[in-house]
């Protein structure tokens, strides 16, 4: 296997990712965890280009590195997250959530090495937004109305549970 740009080039993207989910899930502050979820999401839109599809980078950019995030930062802003009660996990815990991510990388190595995937050609790079517009609204319009739905739901449910914890702390002073 020979070191080429592109080869660095996603090695680099991948290891921003992984290193960004990680600091996700270790890092204390949560201004900080959605720091660390820009980065994956940024390096995800670099693979999204090198895999030449440059509108599923542009769209992992503006949705999720820009309001996603934006959305759960007025998420932080209207709920508390000043709670600094931890219950500290046993050690006998910690060692079988280890062998658990263990077997899991171990599972998903082993698959993705067995895998023998067939070269086909693919015109994946050519009108690619196109590809992608004729998919969204031809076959997947139902789909794609009902995710919008749900996430406005998702959203006005936060807001009312943010409303109700405003109330009670209201209540309680």
């Amino acid at each position: 296997m020979t070191l080429s740009g592109e080869f660095l080039a996603f090695i680099s993207l991948a290891l921003v990712a992984v290193i960004g989910g990680v600091l996700l899930l270790n890092l204390s502050k949560v201004i900080h965890m959605v720091i660390a979820l820009v980065f994956t999401f940024v390096s995800i839109a670099g693979i999204y280009v090198m895999l030449s599809a440059e509108f599923v980078a542009a769209v992992q950019i503006l949705i999720y590195s820009g309001a996603i995030t934006i959305i759960m930062l007025f998420g932080i802003m209207l709920t508390r997250h000043d709670d600094t009660s931890e219950t500290e996990g046993s050690k006998w815990r910690k060692f079988a959530l280890f062998l658990g991510v263990l077997g899991f990388a171990g599972a998903f190595y082993l698959g993705i090495y067995n895998l023998d995937l067939v070269s086909m050609p693919n015109t994946l790079h050519e009108n690619n937004t196109f590809q992608i517009g004729e998919a969204l609204y031809s076959k997947f319009i139902i789909p794609f109305e009902v995710t919008s739905v749900l996430l406005l739901v998702a959203l006005i449910g936060s807001i009312i549970l943010a409303k109700k914890d405003d109330e009670k702390e209201a209540d309680k002073e």
